[in-house]
């Protein structure tokens, strides 16, 4: 992959000018590739939908299956789902940033291909200081997926990046080498009760005490 559309970012303290950059591919409706906290992922536009194609079809992703959003404060909710239950906010107040993506039901402003015209989007707050920068910095909320071909094992660093994604992204901030681990736990909170699709960094055993000791 070129060398110049590559930035070394200090995981921790991500530079400004490398964030403000990003932020402006972004807007422009470019493709980003970043760190989360265990894998790389590719950011566009949430609200662009010729940017999100791109995204389906740099990673030849499936267009029934949606894709996940980061959102930079929990106001942006508003922007983005119809309704906010109750168990979702004490879920939000107890494992946000990170940890728990949750499902909501999607305002009818965001593109068919975003939701696979599921009438849901899943929402996470990033805790990676690079993803949480970036999400700052952009002028929307950002795709969240995973930078590797559907169906393939995702990349915890750049060097791993399969040429097509590479290639194909407008700009990657490297931070290096990310920490193996599991990703987020999702939980559809459009039913009541809320269901548990994916068991990741927060089990469902400790969701369901903290909530039995609310």
């Amino acid at each position: 992959m070129p060398f110049n559309k590559i930035r070394q970012v200090n995981e921790r303290e991500p530079e400004p000018d490398f964030i403000r950059e990003a932020g402006e591919m972004i807007a422009a409706g470019g493709i980003v590739a970043f760190p989360t906290k265990n894998l790389y992922g590719l950011g566009a536009d949430a609200f662009n939908p010729d940017a999100v194609a791109k995204i389906f079809s740099i990673k030849q992703r499936p267009p029934q299956m949606p894709l996940l959003i980061l959102i930079k404060h929990r106001s942006e909710l508003d922007r983005v789902v119809l309704k906010i239950p109750p168990v979702a906010e004490f879920i939000m107040d107890r494992f946000w940033p990170g940890g728990i993506t949750l499902i909501f039901e999607a305002k009818a402003e965001l593109p068919p291909n975003l939701t696979a015209k599921s009438g849901k989007i899943g929402v996470r707050l990033p805790a990676h200081p690079v993803a949480a920068a970036l999400a700052e910095a952009a002028a929307n909320p950002i795709t969240g997926t995973s930078a590797n071909i559907s169906g393939e094992p995702g990349c915890s660093r750049v060097a791993e990046l399969a040429g097509t994604v590479g290639n194909s992204v407008d700009l990657i901030l490297d931070a290096g080498p990310l920490p193996p681990g599991i990703g987020s736990s999702v939980i559809d909170v459009t039913a009541e009760p809320f269901r548990f699709l994916r068991e990741g960094s927060v089990s469902a055993e400790h969701l369901h005490a903290a909530l039995n000791n609310r």
